[in-house]
């Protein structure tokens, strides 16, 4: 089933590193990398107190890179060639400030003998460093892409869970205003006979009926059993229509009367089956309901006994006509996928029989 969805997830605002995440992740970074130089030094034969010529290249790299992020921040909508053009000088500059603060310490350290001879060694040295504020840019940038991908995905398959909702909503509310005609034209008729009472029992079982239909959301699932005390609140208002021109045949298992599935699934298919199989013939007709397990898979039938749909040969729906069975086979696709199953066919006896598999899975209801 799809979950019901927070819309507030679908106005997420500029995406931002978490700031916990940013400051574990920024100051383990920098306090590795001063590690890992520090280390180096000693396996080079740096006395131990070299520590403090390490830590000032790589404390002021951790000053300056969050310098870095503000920009980042700022420059973060351009486009990626205007971004990265926009980042040259800033990135320079850190490198700059971390090689002029490194030799600073180290010119302390141990005098000027220390100091590079050349432009050219500065330059190294301001090189190494380039390296050094490039790889945070690189791992900032690429974890920020990261997290807006994923809000971005997550945006998207809420909108996907909220289309659903609706289509499903759609597909089950889209047949309720055919009964409601049908209902309400034999009431009038009752009424206009005077029969009163009967009316009235109507009335009550309609009511009873809407009732059930909208406070069960079609997105949640119900036992078979609460799907066919549904169905008989629908089915009593047609019987008061047609009397004993409708015979109704149930055959349920023991075991599927716990199976859940959508609320209102059989609903439409019964409706159908009225409308072609029972209404149109003079004698009515019987409509058969069944349910049972094959595995773990609950099949459901509809069938009937009336004269059939040549169109439904080679399997394909009746044109036009046939709301009821396009939409159970579509809410079908939409909560199962490959998973569930819809067969239509012409009976060799006569009428049409509606064969429906969806997962077998059980509430746990007591059985019948």
């Amino acid at each position: 089933m799809t979950a019901p969805v927070n819309i507030a997830v679908l106005t997420t605002p500029a995406i931002r590193i978490a700031p916990r995440l940013f400051w574990l992740l920024h100051t383990g970074g920098w306090t590795g990398a001063f590690l890992l130089s520090y280390l180096s030094a000693l396996a080079h034969g740096k006395p131990a107190g070299y520590w403090t010529v390490s830590l000032s290249a790589y404390g002021t790299g951790f000053v300056a890179t969050l310098g870095l992020r503000w920009v980042l921040q700022r420059v973060w909508s351009l486009p990626p060639g205007r971004l990265v053009t926009a980042m040259v000088l800033p990135v320079l500059a850190a490198s700059g400030l971390m090689s002029v603060m490194f030799l600073v310490a180290l010119v302390d350290w141990c005098g000027d003998d220390c100091a590079p001879s050349s432009a050219i060694g500065y330059a190294a040295y301001m090189t190494t460093y380039i390296y050094v504020v490039m790889t945070w840019v690189g791992l900032y940038v690429g974890i920020k892409y990261y997290r807006q991908l994923q809000d971005q995905t997550r945006q998207a398959l809420a909108a996907n869970a909220m289309a659903h909702q609706a289509q499903l909503k759609m597909l089950r509310y889209q047949l309720n205003p055919h009964f409601l005609f049908n209902t309400l034209n034999a009431i009038s008729t009752l009424i206009l006979d005077r029969d009163t009472s009967t009316a009235n029992r109507v009335v009550q079982g309609l009511s009873a009926f809407l009732r059930h239909s909208l406070d069960n959301d079609p997105m949640q699932r119900v036992t078979l059993k609460q799907e066919l005390d549904a169905l008989n609140l629908y089915l009593g208002i047609e019987k008061t229509r047609f009397a004993e021109r409708l015979q109704i045949e149930t055959t349920i298992e023991p075991d599927c009367y716990s199976a859940l599935l959508p609320s209102l699934l059989l609903q439409p298919l019964v409706e159908n089956a009225i409308k072609y199989a029972v209404a149109r013939k003079v004698e009515g007709g019987k409509l058969r309901i069944g349910a049972r397990r094959v595995g773990d898979t609950l099949v459901l039938t509809v069938a009937d006994n009336g004269p059939g749909c040549p169109a439904l040969e080679g399997g394909k729906l009746p044109p036009g006509n046939g709301v009821g069975l396009r939409n159970t086979r579509e809410r079908l696709r939409v909560l199962y996928g490959e998973a569930s199953g819809f067969d239509v066919r012409n009976r060799a006896e006569g009428g049409i029989e509606v064969t429906l598999r969806l997962p077998f899975e059980s509430a746990g209801a007591p059985r019948e």
